[in-house]
Parts: C-alpha cells; sequence; structure tokens
C-alpha cells in the first residue's frame, strides 16, 4: 500500500540491515513481478517477457534508515521485432530514484533550501539533485507556450560577481520569465525570437519591448523583432543619473573631508532617509552650491517619469536638458547627451508605460538564489533555477504531500 504497487508487481522480500553500534541502517525491498505476466508494447499489444535485468532505485527513508527499491525489470518483444524495457510505475526512465524521492527533493527546493543542503538531508551527492532538478524543469520548459506575448522585458545578470552573462527574457504582462540564454546583445534578441516561433508565439506579435541602453540590444530589437516599439527601462536610465549624481560629489569632495562617507546621503532621495540623514543632507546642499544643484536637477527630472501626457513629456525633457546645458556641471551634461541619443526610447515610457517594477522584482529573486547558491558555477543549473523560481511554469513532477 505504501509503495502504491498493484498487479503484476508485489513485494517479494524486504531486508533491514543495520551495522553494530550505528543508529543508521538500510532498508532493501525487493519487487517481482507474477509468473506469466504480460506488458503492455508501444502499440498496446501485450507481450510476453523476453528477459529481464536487475535495477535499484534509491526511495525515501524509512525512519532514519536508507531505503533501496530492487526489481527484476522485464524487456519484452515487440512484433516488430525490437525488444523494449517496460517502464516501472515508481520510478521514471534512467533514474536511480524513485518518483517519490525526486518530488521530496523538489519540494525542498520549492522551500528555498539550497541544493548542496538538500544532498546532505537526502544523503546524495548534490550533483544527483541537479540532475533530477534539470529534468524536471526541462521538461516544463519544454512544453511552455509563449502564443499570448506581446509586452517584453529584457535584462541581464550574471551567474556569480563579474562572471558568465546571460540575458533575461520577461512577459511583462503575466509578470514571469519566458526565455534564458546565455548570450548577451543582439544574439539573445534574436534567440528570443526563435523561442517564440517554436511555442506558438511570433516576433513580429510583440508590440513593445523594455531594455537598457545597450546598442546591441537595440540593434537585437530591431533586427528580431521589427513591430516593437522601444522603451528604455526607467530602472537603467535613473541608474545613469545616479552615475552622474555620484560623479558630481566626487568632484566636490577633493580636498574637502565633509563629503566623505556621505555617498548614500546623496544618492538617495531625501524622503527615504532617516531624520538624521536629512538634516545631514540639508547641511551638505548648503556648504557644497554645485552639489545643491545638482540634487535639484536630479530632483527634476525624477519628476519626469510621473507625466502621462507625451507632449507635455517632451517639452519638459527638453526644458530640463536646456537647464542642464546651461550650468556647469559637466557629468550631467554627459548625461543628457545620452539621454538625447535615446530620446524616443526614453519617451516611449510615457506611452507604454512599461512598469520596470517586473524586472526589478524578478531580478530581486534571481539575486536572492544566488546568493543563497553563492553563485552559480554552470550555467545549466543556474538558468533553470530561474525558470524555477520565476518562470510560472507548471512541472509534471509527483505531488508529495507536505
Amino acid at each position: 500500500m505504501a509503495l502504491n504497487l498493484s498487479s503484476p508487481w508485489e513485494i517479494t522480500k524486504m531486508e533491514l540491515t543495520k551495522p553494530d553500534g550505528l543508529k543508521r541502517g538500510q532498508l532493501d525491498i525487493y519487487i517481482d513481478f507474477t509468473a506469466g505476466s504480460q506488458f503492455v508494447d508501444d502499440k498496446g499489444n501485450f507481450c510476453g517477457v523476453y528477459d529481464t535485468e536487475e535495477r535499484k532505485w534509491q526511495h525515501l527513508n524509512f525512519f532514519e534508515h536508507n531505503c533501496f527499491l530492487h526489481a527484476r525489470v522485464p524487456r519484452i518483444k515487440q512484433k516488430d521485432g525490437k525488444v523494449k524495457t517496460v517502464q516501472v510505475p515508481w520510478a521514471r526512465p534512467g533514474s536511480g530514484f524513485t518518483l517519490l524521492f525526486e518530488a521530496f527533493a523538489m519540494l525542498l527546493i520549492e522551500y528555498e533550501m539550497p541544493v548542496n543542503k538538500v544532498g546532505s538531508t537526502l544523503r546524495i551527492e548534490p550533483h544527483r539533485v541537479w540532475r533530477v532538478f534539470n529534468h524536471w524543469v526541462e521538461k516544463g520548459v519544454e512544453k511552455d507556450t509563449l502564443s499570448t506575448v506581446k509586452n517584453v522585458g529584457i535584462d541581464d545578470t550574471s551567474s556569480k560577481k563579474g562572471h558568465n552573462y546571460i540575458t533575461v527574457n520577461v512577459d511583462l504582462d503575466t509578470r514571469r520569465v519566458i526565455h534564458v540564454c546565455k548570450d548577451r546583445g543582439s544574439d539573445a534578441i534574436a534567440e528570443l525570437a526563435d523561442v517564440l516561433k517554436l511555442k506558438g508565439g511570433s516576433p513580429v506579435a510583440v508590440e513593445k519591448v523594455a531594455i537598457d541602453m545597450s546598442p546591441s540590444y537595440v540593434s537585437g530589437v530591431q533586427t528580431s523583432l521589427p513591430n516593437a516599439s522601444i522603451t528604455f527601462d526607467r530602472f537603467h536610465v535613473t541608474a545613469k543619473l545616479s552615475e552622474a549624481m555620484n560623479e558630481v560629489r566626487k568632484l566636490e569632495s577633493k580636498g574637502n573631508q565633509m563629503l566623505k562617507g556621505h555617498k548614500y546621503t546623496v544618492l538617495k532621495n531625501s524622503k527615504n532617509l532617516s531624520k538624521t540623514k536629512q538634516q545631514e543632507l540639508e547641511f551638505l546642499l548648503m556648504m557644497y552650491p554645485r552639489l545643491a544643484e545638482a540634487y535639484r536637477l536630479k530632483l527634476m527630472f525624477n519628476d519626469f517619469w510621473e507625466i502621462t501626457d507625451t507632449q507635455e513629456a517632451l517639452t519638459y525633457l527638453h526644458f530640463w536638458c536646456d537647464m542642464v546645458d546651461d550650468t556647469d556641471i559637466f557629468p550631467f551634461k554627459r548625461f543628457v547627451k545620452t539621454v538625447k541619443a535615446h530620446w524616443s526610447g526614453i519617451i516611449n515610457y510615457v506611452k507604454s508605460r512599461i512598469n520596470s517594477g517586473v524586472m526589478e522584482g524578478i531580478n530581486n529573486k534571481i539575486q536572492l538564489a544566488k546568493r543563497r547558491a553563492r553563485g552559480y558555477r554552470n550555467i545549466r543549473n543556474f538558468k533553470n533555477m530561474i525558470y524555477f523560481i520565476a518562470g510560472k511554469m507548471k512541472f509534471d513532477y509527483p505531488y508529495y504531500p507536505s
């Protein structure tokens, strides 16, 4: 009953061996089929047993004892002369674990336990857990459909600090990852277009794309997603402005000890600071007029994102750029050149209202998984973990009652 066996399978023997002085032993359960049993071939015909081969699978622990199933797995000779190994009901082909064992391993990963820890909990090597994990995730990814994808967010991230960048593609409407690839730039966009075709979608059906200001991404979208309007992601544009603001701080701090240790006092918005930090910020802006002017311009630029009328947004952005050009704040003048070089994509934000919060939320999940694993050396493992935590896909591994 516990193994959910049905005819013709039956348990023939059970042995619990326990070395002297050790609490942990091993339970071996031997399964066989009744004599004269027939099994179904690929075409639904019943066939007699041709021969058998001995197989072994690790099962869930019996109390503290390791548990293994053993069976003579029958092979049948089909009418076309081919010999086929019969599928046993308690394990998938090619696996050394039972389905319930694999389901429990997947449940532990779902509960955010690092794979190395899952391995030590189940008393197996982590690479064997990864093999199980990759099988079920890739099976789910293969069955996924992308027929409704119209608005896409594209960003890159590294598998570990400074190494092996990958591109993450997100369906902004369903807020889920739809494809992960090793390439960056235009090659990544081309691969996304191929995957859309393969999974029932269409590159020409994509209407809006949110990307950073990378020229290779821009080129890739124009070539592979020809009908998509480009919106430059708000987060990346704001990050460029923060870089300019920090450069102003560095220039002002030369020979002035007072600005040391106040990087984030200046970079954060005042409302996100504590009362003490707000008072320090007010003092610094009073002491450094150029820094104060840059901070005021930064706050004014942030107001752009709240404008909903396209013509008003155009007028405001022109006005802001002219204000910067009238100053001697050179880091901000370089930022204005960046804005003008990517003008239409920034203005498109007003039309598309693509929310970078979706990408940020998914990226936060990815970074958390990366920290738990202390980085990923294996790109395949990293890609599949992203699908698992942010793909919202249906996986076929057996349900394990938690």
